[in-house]
């Protein structure tokens, strides 16, 4: 990962002010959804998860509470599109992505940055090849180039036999070397880039999906054998 300026220093003053503002401007909005995600079920507003931050150290994602709270332990760690455990109100949060705001005090705390990898749970970071754990480098972010291909993510698996393998084998890898090539190449330019590119992409004006980029791969794949 090449360093400058701004990856080392200026990165870090952009998401504290940003997230310290976002925070402040959704306040209400973070409240009103942690009141409703209570009265839809029972259980806590939030929902913590273990992830793989930077470095490889450990952190607690927060999340807003999209499943019911009994959900197993043992449950898969990847949702697909008509998951049973999503609650009524974790449907409408998981698609508009509301969700994920309260990662805001993720970035707040130095866990996470605006702008990164996606971080994914210890059990699927042990499993990157020594190319892949350069995106351990940086600190994950709340979206990036993967995050904003993967909109649809939850759609695409609810089409495969075998999610988990199919995120693995296909999806993960797709991520991975998109989160790469941000890591080589991290500017404030790019950042306010994806940012833009996320809200249009939630706003629905963004037509490019993982699911259109795999095709074309494996379509050239095919063209090369």
């Amino acid at each position: 990962m090449q360093g400058s300026f701004y990856s080392e220093y200026g990165k870090r003053g952009f998401d504290i002010v940003a997230s310290l503002i976002g925070l402040l401007v959704l306040l209400p909005l973070l409240l009103l959804v942690a009141i409703a995600i209570r009265l839809d079920s029972p259980g806590s507003s939030f929902f913590l998860q273990a992830r793989t931050a930077r470095s490889g150290r450990r952190f607690r994602i927060i999340k807003f509470r999209t499943m019911r709270a009994s959900t197993s332990a043992v449950a898969p760690l990847i949702t697909a599109s008509g998951d049973s455990r999503v609650t009524r109100l974790g449907r409408l949060l998981r698609k508009s992505k509301v969700d994920e705001l309260p990662q805001l005090f993720n970035v707040l705390r130095g866990d996470m940055s605006l702008v990164g990898p996606r971080p994914e749970v210890p059990k699927y970071t042990v499993l990157f090849t020594e190319r892949q754990k350069a995106v351990l480098l940086a600190r994950p972010g709340i979206t990036g180039p993967a995050a904003i291909q993967c909109v649809n993510e939850e759609e695409l698996l609810a089409k495969q036999e075998d999610p988990e393998s199919y995120y693995l084998n296909s999806l993960l890898p797709a991520k991975l070397e998109m989160d790469l090539l941000y890591c080589n190449s991290i500017s404030f330019q790019k950042d306010l880039h994806y940012i833009s590119q996320t809200l249009g992409k939630l706003l629905g004006r963004s037509r490019d999906s993982l699911e259109t980029r795999l095709q074309e791969r494996a379509e050239s794949a095919e063209e090369l054998s």
